[in-house]
């Protein structure tokens, strides 16, 4: 099933291509039902540049969670480890391996990550580079610097 807006967004933008398969992937999942429910999980914006990721992990240890970064997208895994705890007779916490993925700007950074009070905690910051904050650009004339310097502004 593909997109339907997907061709009529790219009308109105440029270098935008590699989007596409960005809204195909999320209507695909969107199709199948597959929105991971398990552990539950906040992302949260705590300024204009900080953002944090929480995911509820209690019962898990920290060897037993994983976070990888590539390219733009984040995953982080819990894999349970066998326990020798013995013989459970009522299980009311759920613990089962999870895989969750966020898909991050080219822009946003990972800065720290921790477990405190059974969730992990992913503090993310999103760091524009000078070159790609916005700028005046200037209409005719003949420098070849159309774009005014933002200190002289």
């Amino acid at each position: 099933m593909a997109f339907p807006y997907g061709r009529n967004l790219l009308l109105s933008t440029v270098g935008f291509e590699r989007l596409l398969p960005t809204f195909e992937e999320l209507n695909t999942v969107l199709a199948e039902g597959k929105s991971p429910s398990y552990p539950p999980y906040n992302i949260i914006k705590r300024s204009d540049t900080q953002y944090e990721i929480e995911i509820a992990v209690a019962g898990f240890k920290r060897d037993e969670l994983d976070i990888t970064l590539e390219g733009n997208k984040l995953t982080v895994t819990g894999r349970v480890k066998a326990d020798s705890q013995g013989e459970f007779l009522h299980r009311g916490i759920g613990k089962r391996d999870f895989t969750h993925q966020f898909t991050l700007a080219e822009t946003v950074v990972v800065r720290d990550a921790d477990v405190v009070d059974g969730l992990l905690a992913i503090k993310l910051e999103n760091v524009i580079p000078e070159e790609k904050k916005p700028h005046k650009i200037l209409i005719g004339g003949t420098d070849p610097l159309l774009v005014q310097d933002r200190k002289a502004a």
